[in-house]
């Protein structure tokens, strides 16, 4: 049995890199959002996450770097349980409900990454912001594909169709989610998946 003396450290234990570098995203997530992009410090980042400067720096070369892998990887997981909800379903009445409850669920479950995606303080920069964007535009684009298949809109109105759920989704979720006296989420979600859908069955496919 190894002495305790020779037992290595957190700080200086060696990881394989995708361990290393869940693990430091994890530290960064847990420093933006305490102090937001601003107020976070590299050197904050290495402490929480037990290593030396160099090996941050050996993964991620600067906060901004660091900031935008930590925003993509929510992005990717946000992504997926919409993706997984719209096509959980081939009723698109219920498949409108998943859509929406996925937004309510993520931003109840995980509403320290939904605010580092919609609410940090650097959404002005021109990547943070592309970022955001192009997965606006994903899942816009993943609910016009099914409205222009069972409906005779085109491709651009499919995609208007798409971009407006998705915002209404986003809005109304962040709404419920502030209130100081929110309406439970399964009825918050029945009203707002039925207010969607009243307006997007009124667009059948002619035979």
């Amino acid at each position: 049995m190894a002495e305790l003396g020779e037992i290595k450290s957190p700080r200086t234990q060696r990881m394989p890199r995708e361990a290393r570098r869940r693990q430091l995203l994890q530290a960064a997530h847990q420093v933006f959002v305490a102090h937001g992009y601003h107020g976070a410090s590299m050197d904050e980042i290495a402490e929480v996450a037990l290593v030396s400067k160099p090996v941050l720096y050996q993964h991620f070369p600067g906060k901004r770097e660091l900031y935008l892998a930590l925003l993509d990887s929510h992005l990717a997981d946000f992504t997926k349980m919409l993706d997984d909800a719209i096509a959980s379903t081939d009723d698109n009445r219920q498949r409108v409900f998943e859509t929406i409850n996925t937004y309510y669920q993520y931003i109840k479950r995980e509403s320290q990454a939904y605010r580092l995606i919609f609410e940090s303080d650097v959404l002005s920069d021109p990547l943070i912001s592309a970022r955001i964007e192009e997965f606006n535009n994903a899942l816009a684009v993943s609910i016009s594909k099914v409205v222009v298949k069972d409906t005779d809109l085109n491709e651009d109105e499919g995609l208007l169709i798409g971009r407006a759920l998705a915002g209404l989704s986003q809005v109304s979720a962040r709404y419920w989610a502030t209130s100081d006296e929110p309406v439970d989420q399964e009825t918050a979600v029945d009203l707002i998946s039925r207010l969607a859908w009243r307006g997007i069955s009124r667009f059948p496919k002619e035979n």
